[in-house]
């Protein structure tokens, strides 16, 4: 795989950016139609050199059309499976990689985005404390009921960062929520959030 970062973090090569009206969490699958001739470009090379992209919410503008202005907060995709079934629209699968910052960012003649990104450190480890393990009987039973590729292996029933991020990309709260959640730093932070929408529906039983 391509180096696209340095030892201290900043990306030493540009890295191409995906703006989309949903949020990446790490180890989370997210299924993509491709379309537009800038973002079939940037799949092939990512596919080609083994690389991942960028994608990040959009914080003004639409998915379609002119180059949007991203959160500067995203995670990186790595393309696990594509299919060209159609003519001119790629079918993908990505599973998201690391959170990055982007530094700073500019957009080619195809309105493409590139951006030298920052990696975050990654949380450390803990496993889920018993006040939160209602969010994990959740995610227990979702895997239980609709099984196990609805989330990318291992399942990490222990590691309160894995049940946080799965929580929070299928909970159905707003994009805006969503990427809060993905900036968090902490995971018992998060499942405390988590634990409180769900107590508030009656789901955390």
């Amino acid at each position: 795989m391509n180096e696209i970062v340095s030892d201290a973090g900043a990306s030493t090569e540009p890295v191409p950016i995906f703006p989309l009206n949903t949020v990446l969490f790490p180890d989370g699958l997210l299924p993509l139609r491709i379309f537009e001739a800038r973002y079939m470009d940037m799949a092939r090379n990512c596919l080609k050199h083994h690389a991942p992209f960028g994608v990040c919410l959009i914080r003004e503008g639409k998915e379609v059309g002119e180059p949007a202005v991203p959160e500067s907060i995203g995670c990186l995709a790595h393309i696990v499976e594509c299919d060209m079934q159609q003519l001119g629209v790629l079918q993908v699968t990505t599973r998201g990689g690391q959170r990055f910052r982007i530094r700073d960012r500019n957009a080619n003649s195809q309105g493409l985005i590139s951006a030298r990104i920052e990696l975050i450190t990654a949380e450390e480890e803990c496993a889920v404390p018993e006040e939160y393990s209602g969010c994990r009987r959740l995610i227990e039973m979702i895997v239980s009921d609709r099984g196990k590729a609805v989330f990318g292996e291992p399942h990490r029933f222990d590691s309160a960062t894995w049940i946080g991020h799965r929580l929070a990309e299928i909970l159905p709260v707003s994009a805006v929520a969503k990427q809060k959640l993905l900036e968090l730093d902490d995971s018992l932070a998060r499942l405390a959030i988590l634990q409180r929408f769900l107590e508030q529906r009656g789901l955390a039983g």
